[in-house]
């Protein structure tokens, strides 16, 4: 995986980005999540240079040999701690570690591999867990 400089956007975003491939793929509502809460600019950049922090993520999970693309996305854990220890600010740790809570429950189903990310990256940054097991199952949608 390449490297970005500590605290940057680029380092948070990539953060950001494992949470919405954690589950192997995309969803509309993970898109629209991301521009509903203003993502990219509450981390310092645009849209667009959000974007491609995604696009090198998926290219830089596609072609290293220590990183599996299987059923869903799974970073070999010593190097998803390299890159947590990119983001070391406490603030921008909660902030990134709130977004990506928000994409994960975006789709309002947390897949198994988005809650063991969300879990390790709470644990590795020593924040409270935010989910502490998986939803298999849709979150039931209120009577209207």
């Amino acid at each position: 995986m390449r490297s970005y400089p500590h605290n940057s956007p680029q380092a948070a975003a990539r953060i950001v980005a494992l949470t919405m491939l954690a589950d192997g793929h995309f969803s509309h509502e993970e898109f629209q999540a991301l521009e509903h809460m203003q993502a990219a600019q509450c981390l310092g950049m645009l849209p667009s240079e959000f974007m491609e922090v995604l696009h090198d993520c998926c290219e830089d999970l596609q072609s290293a040999p220590q990183l599996a693309w299987d059923e869903a996305c799974r970073v070999d854990p010593v190097a998803l701690t390299v890159l947590l220890d990119e983001v070391s600010d406490p603030a921008l740790r909660h902030q990134v570690l709130q977004c990506c809570c928000q994409l994960a429950e975006a789709d309002r189903y947390i897949a198994e591999g988005e809650a063991v990310l969300l879990n390790t990256v709470a644990a590795w940054w020593r924040l409270p867990r935010p989910l502490p097991v998986p939803s298999l199952h849709p979150v039931p949608q209120a009577a209207a």
